[in-house]
């Protein structure tokens, strides 16, 4: 399984702006997930054409199944 975490934040001007990570463990915790978007807008990693992440909106994982068959 891949795990995904959408984190969507509004900036500055107050628009909604999603940031995705791939490869995050399963376990991961809401309180995990709400003390990154914390440090993501303590330390104004990201900026956008509208400001910088000012606010936390919503966040969510995504839970995605692979399955590879083999060709001949």
């Amino acid at each position: 399984m891949e795990y995904t975490l959408s984190m969507t934040f509004l900036t500055a001007m107050g628009v909604k702006s999603t940031l995705s990570v791939s490869g995050v463990k399963a376990t991961i915790t809401e309180d995990e997930a709400n003390a990154l978007m914390d440090l993501i807008i303590a330390k104004n990693i990201f900026v956008t054409t509208t400001g910088a992440f000012a606010k936390k909106e919503s966040s969510q994982l995504t839970e995605k199944k692979i399955t590879k068959y083999s060709v001949a």
